[in-house]
């Protein structure tokens, strides 16, 4: 009879150390986190890539911001050159019901904002930088806010739980041209500039009406956009693909931040 009296603590403190762990071990689940986007997520810039086909790097600020959450899994969705019908066609399937965390960068490639910035390059007597910026700048007001509704509203659908960060893209010029092969005057800068805030503000505004967070990514690379001291957005490169792409210290000092300032 003594076998039973004995055991019956023993079960009962097993009991009590299961129920205990069960609480532990779901606080112990794993954050699900899909960055979503174009090169300026994926890593671009940044020379060094474990998918080159999308130029998606370790030092891109997903994979920091995941590196640094020890209880996050990262499922590295961005890819170099995607515009908003990429996300939809081969991005957004990643997300589910369980996704807790996504970061976005899109928009720039709708806009053909690589072409803009081939055509301001040149000399000016074969420049149209201002008809391509013209362009460009009525693609952002008119077409590219329905783009973006389309992007939202499926991220909203498929990870209805999940907090959304938007981020912009940063100024690409402090108002020097160093590069000895661009001959980008301080007009065309002014231009390019400029558009990067129209595509700031539309995306800041379309991000707001589906309650998604933003982060404006201009503020932090004042100071360190092309030529700037520390450079944090590569000028003219090789090879040139990397051109007017944050570099590491961009992913790490620009846009990790912004990341963690909504994510911890």
């Amino acid at each position: 009879m003594r076998t039973p009296r004995r055991r019956a603590p023993l079960v009962a403190l097993l009991t009590a150390l299961t129920l205990l762990a069960a609480p532990a071990a779901a606080a112990l689940a794993a954050d699900s986190y899909v960055a979503l986007g174009d090169s300026y997520s994926s890593g671009t810039g940044t020379r060094t890539y474990f998918d080159t086909t999308c130029q998606r790097s370790y030092a891109a600020y997903p994979e920091l911001v995941a590196k640094d959450r020890p209880n996050t899994t990262l499922s590295m969705q961005a890819c170099s050159g995607a515009k908003t019908g990429d996300v939809l066609a081969k991005q957004v399937q990643a997300l589910t019901a369980t996704t807790r965390f996504v970061t976005i960068t899109i928009g720039g490639n709708d806009a053909g904002f690589s072409s803009v910035i081939t055509e301001c390059a040149k000399p000016a007597w074969l420049s149209n930088c201002a008809g391509k910026v013209s362009t460009a700048q009525t693609y952002i007001r008119n077409t590219l806010p329905g783009k973006l509704d389309s992007v939202y509203s499926q991220i909203s659908t498929r990870a209805p739980s999940a907090t959304v960060l938007v981020l912009s893209y940063p100024r690409l010029f402090n108002g020097e041209d160093c590069n000895a092969a661009t001959w980008f005057s301080p007009d065309d800068e002014t231009r390019l500039n400029a558009t990067a805030d129209l595509l700031r503000d539309v995306t800041k505004t379309r991000a707001a009406a589906h309650g998604f967070v933003f982060r404006d990514a201009i503020p932090p690379f004042i100071g360190h956009a092309v030529c700037g001291s520390p450079e944090w957005l590569n000028g003219l490169s090789n090879p040139i693909g990397e051109s007017y792409h944050p570099n590491t210290t961009g992913h790490k000092l620009g846009y990790e931040p912004l990341v963690r300032s909504v994510f911890g």
